[in-house]
């Protein structure tokens, strides 16, 4: 039998969560140079030595603000995805396939639009002594940047075993570049091929590539709205995967 938690730890998570929140709200209002332990200890009227009760340090505190925003991501992206293969009834396979992928893809930059600022924290330039990439891997509290990967990688692995679509060949691949999708590989513990790997790698650079420079405003010398060149990326993603795009019209 699991045993409740006591109340003090009740309140302690409570707080916990709130340090993290008010961390995040003063990344989004003020800016990165604002999230520190004395302005956050200011914000929830406390002093900054009693947040070391919390967190040992800046980095720390730091890395559990990029988790929260990792697991909002990963979910808002699995909704996307459920809700988009709920109205997919009718559909043969691969559209359904097509619509569950275009809907991760679509929900990724709602998000994105929506949380700029946390956006720029987990995927822009790194604050300092916050190399997440680097050290998620060996990080539980961080851990959740590798979740939100999987919510793609799972979704093509799945299309890519339901309906195999062309991969180079691992002699094909370039080998220095082998060697780094093979460390990835076992890295996620994901049993694809090499090849499937590289697309799929080229897929996410295709998807974060259009979605930053929309996000941080590098399309505006051109574009007043990106949209339409997001969904030209879109459909020429689809064919590197097998999926058909635009999507027919749901039958009944």
């Amino acid at each position: 039998m699991v045993q409740a938690p006591s109340r003090r730890d009740r309140v302690r998570a409570a707080t916990t969560q709130e340090i993290i929140q008010t961390a995040r709200r003063l990344l989004v209002q003020q800016g990165p140079d604002a999230v520190s332990l004395r302005a956050i200890a200011r914000e929830m009227g406390m002093t900054a030595p009693a947040l070391y009760r919390y967190f040992g340090s800046h980095e720390e505190l730091l890395r559990h603000v990029v988790a929260d925003i990792f697991t909002e991501l990963a979910s808002y992206v699995r909704a996307a995805i459920h809700d988009a293969a709920a109205g997919a009834a009718g559909l043969r396979e691969a559209e359904v396939m097509a619509v569950k992928m275009i809907a991760g893809c679509r929900g990724f930059r709602a998000w994105t639009l929506e949380h700029v600022p946390e956006f720029s924290m987990i995927f822009g330039s790194p604050l300092p002594g916050l190399e997440v990439l680097r050290e998620v891997h060996r990080d539980p509290t961080v851990d959740c940047g590798y979740q939100f990967g999987r919510v793609f990688l799972d979704l093509f692995g799945d299309l890519y075993r339901r309906r195999p679509f062309p991969i180079p060949a691992d002699d094909d691949i370039d080998p220095a570049l082998a060697a780094q999708l093979a460390r990835y590989r076992e890295l996620t513990g994901s049993d694809l091929p090499l090849g499937a790997l590289q697309t799929f790698l080229r897929c996410w650079v295709l998807l974060y590539g259009t979605v930053s420079l929309e996000a941080f405003g590098h399309m505006r010398f051109a574009l007043d709205d990106p949209a339409p060149m997001f969904e030209l990326m879109l459909a020429d993603l689809a064919p590197m995967i097998g999926l058909p795009y635009p999507l027919p019209e749901r039958s009944g």
